[in-house]
C-alpha cells in the first residue's frame, strides 16, 4: 500500500533551481535511503514531506491518517521529565487502558456485586474486550519494550530518574531517536541517525531498525549503515532524482553501470553529431549535395542532445604517495597501557606493524583509540610500555580535532607555507583537486566548513608525501563522495596506514587489519571488518558455551565428565536457539508475503475497471479467500514460533 508520493517536486531560489522533476514513492514496507552530495537539497526534501515546507511545483499525497515520525540532524529531545517518565509518556493510552483494568477488576471482584444482572454480564464483556485489546497493544510488554530500547542507547537503570535537561547534546540526541523508535510511527524519518553513536550503539540500532513494522526514509552517511537496512536508493543529482532497486552497494554498481552506458550513448551521439556537421559543412555550398546537405540540418536542430555525463557530480580527486620506502618493521608497541593522570583505561597492548598494512583500531567510545595515536606519536606519555618506529619512518598525521590548521591563515597560505619553494599555479592545482576552485583559495581557514577543512588537511597531508600514515577519523565531516575517494588514496598508497575511524564501511573497504582496543587490551584480527565480526561471535559462542560448562574445581573424574556434558548442552542450546529464531524469523516473512498479496488483491477488487465485471471479481474473491486463509495460518504458526522462542529464552 502507497502511503506518500512525491511527484514532480521542485525548489527554486530565484533563477537558481535546487532541484526540480523529484519523485519519490513510499509503501507501507518501505526501506528507502535519499542520498546524494552535500547541498542538493535532501534535508529540504525532507522537510516539503513532513508539511513543514512547500514545494515551489509538483505535489506531495499523503495516505489519510498517516502517522510520520522525523529526526533531524543533531535534534535533542527538550524535556523536563525524567529519562524514564518522557520514554513511558509514549503510551499513555496503554497507562490508562491499564488503569481501567484495574478498575474494573475491583468491581468485578466487589463482594457485593449482583452477578446474575446484566450490568454485571456487561462489565465482564466490557473487560474481556479492554483486556483483549491491551494485551494485542503489548500492554504487558511496553515497560520492557522501553528498558530495552534505554539499554540499546547505553541508558541504564541508574539513568533512569535524570532529568533530561540536565544531558548533553549527544545524550538528547540518543533519547530523541529511542522516543521515535518506541512510537512506532506508519513513516519514520531519519536524518542523519548514526552521528554521534558508537560502533556498538550503531550494531544494535541496525538490529531493531531491520524489524521496524513501519516504512523507513533514511538520509546518512553511514554506508555500512545503509548496507544493513534499506532496500532502495533515491539520488538527487543534476538537480532531479533517480531511482535503484538494491542497498546502497547495489545502488554504487548500478550507478556505475548506468553511468558506463550514458557515456556510451553520449560518444555515440557526439560522433553522429560530428559525422553529420561534417556532412553540412562540406556539402551545403555544392548545389548537386545541398539538398541532403539541408536535410542533414534539419535533423541536427530535431535532434535531443545528451546531456554530458557527470556535469556537477565531479569531486576530489587525489592521491597519496610515498616518495621514500621504510624498512619493513614501521611501528611497534610493547605491553603499553594508555590513560590520564596514571589511571590506566586500556592494558597491555601490543601492535607489531609492517610495512604496507592498513590497520584499523576499534573499540567503544572512550576507551583511548585516539590517545593511542596521540601516545604513538609522543604527543601523550604511555602510562607504561613503549613504542618505536622503523627505520627510516616518515609519519603524516591527521588529527581528527584538525589542530593542524591556523585559524587565520587562508586556504592557499595555509598549503604555501608548507613548500615556499612550489609555484603558486601548482599549489592552486593541487588545491583544486580537493575542490578549493577560484576564490575558495582566498578563504580565511577560521571561515571554513568541517568539510572543508577536512579537505584541507588532507591535501597538506598529500602534499607531505609520508611512508606511514596516522588517520584519526578521516572521514568526519567528508560527503559520500569525498568519502569514496579517499577510500580509493589509501587502498592506493604505497606506504603504511594506522587509523581510528567509526566509519563501519571505510574500515571493511581498506584495512587489512582490525585491532581492537577493549579495558584488558588489544587483540588483533587478521582480516577487514566484515571479518572481525565474525570473530568476535565465534569467540562469544565458545565463551558462553565454556561459561556454560563451568563447574566447581574438584578432581574427580565424574565432574570433568560434567563439564564435557554441560559444554555439549551448552553447544546444543545454542543450535536449538538459532533454529527458533530462525523460525520466527520465516514466519514473519511469510505473514509480510501474504499480506502484501492480500492487499494487492483488495487493491484490485476496488478498482473501477473490476468492480462492475462479476467474473472477475468472482476470481478475486476466491483468491483472497485462499490468501487470507494462508494468512491466518502463517500468523498462528508465527504466534507459536514466537511463544516457543520466548518460553526457550525466559
Amino acid at each position: 500500500m502507497i502511503l506518500l508520493q512525491v511527484q514532480q517536486v521542485a525548489r527554486y531560489f530565484g533563477a537558481d533551481t535546487l532541484f526540480e522533476n523529484v519523485s519519490l514513492d513510499v509503501s507501507d514496507n518501505s526501506r528507502i535511503a535519499l542520498v546524494g552530495r552535500n547541498g542538493v537539497g535532501k534535508s529540504t526534501l525532507l522537510k516539503m514531506i513532513i508539511g513543514n515546507e512547500s514545494p515551489d511545483a509538483g505535489q506531495i499525497t499523503k495516505k489519510k491518517g498517516l502517522t510520520i515520525g522525523y529526526l533531524a540532524q543533531n535534534t535533542g529531545l527538550e524535556s523536563d521529565k525524567t529519562i524514564y517518565a518522557e520514554m513511558l509518556s509514549v503510551f499513555e493510552r496503554l497507562q490508562i487502558m491499564e488503569k481501567n483494568l484495574h478498575e474494573m477488576e475491583a468491581k468485578i471482584a466487589d463482594p457485593g456485586a449482583d452477578h446474575s444482572s446484566s450490568e454485571y454480564s456487561q462489565l465482564l464483556n466490557q473487560y474481556d474486550q479492554l483486556l483483549h485489546d491491551f494485551k494485542e497493544q503489548n500492554g504487558y510488554g511496553y515497560e520492557a519494550e522501553v528498558r530495552s530500547v534505554l539499554h540499546g542507547f547505553h541508558f541504564e537503570q541508574e539513568d533512569y530518574d535524570r532529568k533530561i535537561s540536565s544531558l548533553s547534546g549527544g545524550q538528547k540526541t540518543r533519547l530523541a531517536l529511542a522516543k521515535l523508535l518506541l512510537e512506532q510511527r506508519d513513516l519514520l524519518i531519519l536524518d542523519e541517525p548514526t552521528n554521534h553513536l558508537d560502533i556498538d550503539t550503531l550494531t544494535w540500532l541496525e538490529g531493531y531498525v531491520q524489524n521496524y513494522k513501519g516504512a523507513l526514509l533514511i538520509v546518512s552517511h553511514d554506508r555500512y549503515f545503509l548496507d544493513r537496512i534499506v532496500n532502495e536508493v533515491y539520488e538527487i543529482s543534476h538537480h532531479h532524482s533517480s531511482y535503484y532497486k538494491g542497498n546502497y552497494s547495489a545502488y554504487i554498481d548500478q550507478k556505475a553501470e548506468r553511468l558506463r552506458q550514458d557515456w556510451k550513448n553520449y560518444e555515440k551521439q557526439q560522433a553522429e553529431i560530428s559525422k553529420l556537421e561534417d556532412f553540412v559543412n562540406k556539402n551545403l555550398v555544392r548545389a548537386s549535395t545541398t539538398k541532403r546537405a539541408q536535410s542533414r540540418r534539419k535533423q541536427l536542430e530535431k535532434m535531443e542532445r545528451l546531456e554530458r555525463p557527470e556535469g556537477d557530480e565531479k569531486g576530489p580527486h587525489f592521491k597519496f604517495t610515498a616518495d621514500s620506502q621504510s624498512g619493513n618493521i614501521v611501528l611497534t608497541v610493547k605491553d603499553a597501557a594508555i590513560g590520564y593522570d596514571g589511571h590506566i583505561i586500556s592494558s597491555p597492548i601490543n601492535i607489531d606493524l609492517r610495512k604496507n598494512q592498513v590497520m584499523a583500531i576499534v573499540g567503544p567510545n572512550g576507551i583511548g583509540k585516539s590517545t593511542l595515536l596521540k601516545s604513538v606519536l609522543g604527543q601523550i606519555p604511555f602510562v607504561k610500555g613503549s613504542s618505536e618506529f622503523g627505520t627510516n619512518v616518515k609519519v603524516g598525521y591527521y588529527d581528527q580535532e584538525q589542530h593542524n590548521l591556523h585559524d587565520k591563515k587562508n586556504v592557499l597560505n595555509e598549503l604555501w607555507d608548507d613548500h615556499p619553494t612550489t609555484p603558486e599555479k601548482d599549489i592552486r592545482s593541487i588545491l583544486g583537486s580537493f575542490l578549493f576552485i577560484g576564490d575558495d583559495v582566498s578563504k580565511v581557514v577560521h571561515n571554513l566548513s568541517g568539510g572543508e577543512k577536512a579537505r584541507l588537511l588532507l591535501t597538506k597531508l598529500a602534499m607531505k608525501h609520508d611512508n606511514f600514515l596516522i588517520l584519526d577519523e578521516p572521514t568526519n565531516h567528508l560527503d559520500i563522495d569525498s568519502k569514496e575517494v579517499l577510500e580509493n588514496a589509501v587502498m592506493d598508497f604505497n606506504g603504511t596506514v594506522l587509523f581510528v575511524s567509526h566509519d563501519r564501511y571505510f574500515i571493511n573497504k581498506v584495512a587489512t587489519c582490525v585491532l581492537e582496543i577493549a579495558p584488558q587490551g588489544s587483540t588483533l584480527y587478521l582480516g577487514d571488518y566484515d571479518y572481525y565480526l565474525e570473530k568476535k561471535a565465534e569467540q562469544e559462542e565458545i565463551a558462553a558455551a565454556k561459561s556454560t560448562a563451568e563447574t566447581p574445581i574438584e578432581n574427580s573424574s565424574k565432574e570433568v565428565s560434567t563439564g564435557k556434558v554441560n559444554y555439549q548442552q551448552g553447544k546444543e542450546r545454542q543450535k536449538q536457539e538459532r533454529k527458533l529464531k530462525r523460525s520466527v524469523e520465516e514466519f514473519e516473512q511469510l505473514v509480510e508475503k501474504l499480506d502484501a498479496q492480500k492487499n494487492d488483491l483488495e487493491n484490485q477488487m476496488s478498482s473501477p475497471e473490476n468492480y462492475n465485471d462479476l467474473e472477475k471479481m468472482g476470481e478475486l474473491q476466491a483468491k483472497l479467500q485462499e490468501i487470507s486463509k494462508k494468512l491466518a495460518e502463517a500468523e498462528e504458526n508465527w504466534e507459536q514460533a514466537s511463544m516457543e522462542l520466548e518460553e526457550f529464552l525466559a
